[in-house]
């Protein structure tokens, strides 16, 4: 009789741990699937903004620098034109972006009113749940307006304390190419694609408006010996 207790103890003990990992695989299989349900196109809406407005104002305000030191060693005549080119992206950033939601959130609107109309309907609480969905043009001229200036602060501080000419320009150039990785890393990780092919393709694109900015001012000024 005791070894059937304890044939009968060892089994149950057995079936509790079994159902226990039941429990957990289960729930990790929830987890998985609540994963994969994920809407990452929702997520990519807010991220394609923030990571573009970053991005833009990093290389626009580099680019910028970097043709300025192209033709002129004063450090602070790169430093104004750089810091000229943040607040100019910074407003052609939020009225761009207020502009275009704006224009997106009246589309939604009138095929709003069309779709009640359409089905004989006045306001309702659907209705206004979905006008609540709709993007706030405020909110993303103002959101655009960050990320810009956050991107452009990059190589203005990067370059505000080097007094060598050569060794601005060097620094702006690495730091600039560092910062861009970094942007395509978290576009990549936070939309779940390839992180490799994210940050060639933001570090090319930075390289390449670096370099043709640089090059163009570069063969402009010494051409007609332009100096500002």
């Amino acid at each position: 009789m005791a070894a059937i207790r304890a044939h009968d103890q060892v089994s149950l003990g057995q079936v509790g741990i079994q159902v226990h990992a039941n429990g957990v695989e289960e729930q990790k299989q929830c987890q998985g699937d609540e994963d994969d349900n994920f809407d990452y196109y929702q997520r990519a809406q807010w991220l394609r903004a923030a990571v573009l407005g970053a991005t833009d104002g990093l290389v626009s305000v580099a680019s910028l620098m970097m043709g300025v030191g192209a033709v002129r060693k004063d450090m602070k005549a790169m430093f104004l034109a750089g810091f000229a080119g943040l607040v100019a992206g910074a407003c052609s950033m939020a009225i761009g972006e207020f502009v275009s939601v704006y224009t997106q959130y009246d589309i939604e609107i009138a095929q709003l009113k069309r779709e009640r109309k359409s089905n004989n309907t006045g306001e309702d609480k659907e209705a206004d749940t979905e006008k609540k969905k709709l993007p706030n043009p405020v909110q993303a001229a103002f959101a655009s307006a960050l990320a810009f200036s956050m991107g452009g602060l990059v190589p203005l501080l990067a370059a505000a304390f080097i007094r060598k000419h050569k060794a601005r320009l060097a620094v702006v150039a690495a730091v600039a190419s560092l910062t861009l990785v970094i942007f395509g890393m978290i576009g990549a990780n936070l939309g779940r694609s390839p992180v490799g092919r994210s940050c060639a393709r933001v570090l090319v694109g930075g390289w390449m408006a670096m370099g043709i900015t640089f090059g163009i001012t570069k063969f402009i000024g010494s051409s007609t010996g332009l100096r500002l």
